[in-house]
């Protein structure tokens, strides 16, 4: 399922990287540490994440993956919108719970 089709569905603000709204997204992952993100995440999956700061970007970006999604109503800052345009890696964004968000995401890729 293409990351615009994800963030449709799930109703997600797109902060920056439209231009990789068309990505693939395979999964998701989970996790607010970096050093596990990097590994154990999988090329294609979208991250769930209340970390918002730049280094989500080099993390997401060494990684392959779809889009990065942050919760709890938090944005991005203006130097990671940046890379996220930079990397055509979009970053979304919602006011629900990191729960609540794994959970609608999952439904939505295996129905």
């Amino acid at each position: 399922m293409k990351v615009r089709e994800i963030a449709e569905k799930l109703e997600l603000t797109v902060y920056s990287g439209h231009s990789g709204l068309d990505n693939e997204v395979i999964g998701g992952y989970v996790s607010d540490l970096l050093s596990d993100v990097m590994g154990n995440a999988d090329e294609g999956q979208a991250w769930i994440t209340l970390q918002n700061h730049k280094n989500i970007m080099a993390v997401a970006s060494l990684k392959d993956l779809a889009a990065v999604i942050l919760v709890k109503g938090l944005k991005p800052d203006e130097a990671t919108m940046m890379h996220s345009n930079e990397e055509n890696l979009p970053i979304l964004g919602t006011d629900a719970e990191t729960f609540e968000t794994a959970g609608a995401l999952f439904k939505l890729l295996h129905p």
